[in-house]
């Protein structure tokens, strides 16, 4: 089998990858940041919760969460493992895990910002809120660039880990037609996807930077 015929055999399951970083993406960091705010600013009881939550998460492999929101609906109410199902449990394990490592990321970028910036705010008279929203925010997401930048380079490499619960994306397919063929090629066609993956992230990240350098205090 020759290289074009992989890549074109690859084909379906490099979408697959992609669609699991693009929607953990899209679901995580919206989440990160509520947990985030419920970390520092909730009642008491809450920020126990959310710190109890990131610190399980981060304590434990994101294989056996994945595992445990597959498997967990069958064993716990005998529900019915289905395909589509499949598909949902990676992205919300992925979601929740990464959810955890956003939420301490965008806690630093927050507890990074100088006194003086809660100051002026004060003194323009903006209401939290408003402080939260048209002073924080901006400085804390210049300022966190470069750690979700490396999440997300990170992430990218994650997606084989779906391989626990058998669905089916490029790092799997590439095993399959490896053992079929006895060949390393698909391995490498799997690691050039990973790598050129991983350059277009990082371009991404590193204009929006550029775009954000207004923010420079």
């Amino acid at each position: 089998m020759s290289f074009l015929d992989i890549v074109a055999q690859l084909g379906d399951s490099m979408l697959n990858s992609l669609w699991i970083f693009l929607l953990t993406i899209l679901f995580s960091i919206p989440l990160g940041l509520i947990i985030c705010i419920a970390r520092m600013y909730a009642w008491k009881p809450v920020q126990w919760i959310m710190k109890l939550y990131i610190s399980v998460v981060r304590g434990t492999p994101l294989m056996l969460q994945l595992l445990v929101i597959y498997f967990g609906p069958f064993f716990l109410f005998g529900m019915k493992l289905t395909t589509e199902y499949r598909f949902w449990a990676v992205i919300i394990a992925f979601s929740l895990n990464y959810a955890a490592y956003f939420a301490e990321i965008f806690r630093s970028g927050i507890q990074s910002i100088p006194v003086g910036q809660h100051e002026a705010s004060y003194i323009l008279g903006y209401s939290k809120v408003q402080k939260f929203i048209r002073i924080i925010t901006p400085q804390m997401f210049k300022r966190i660039l470069p750690a979700v930048t490396n999440e997300c380079i990170t992430l990218v490499k994650d997606t084989s880990l779906a391989f626990a619960i058998s669905y089916i994306e490029l790092f799997t397919e590439a095993s399959m037609i490896a053992a079929s063929e006895t060949s390393m090629l698909p391995y490498l066609v799997a690691a050039i996807f990973y790598y050129v993956m991983n350059l277009v992230v990082a371009g991404i990240m590193s204009l929006i930077e550029k775009r954000m350098n207004y923010y420079r205090i």
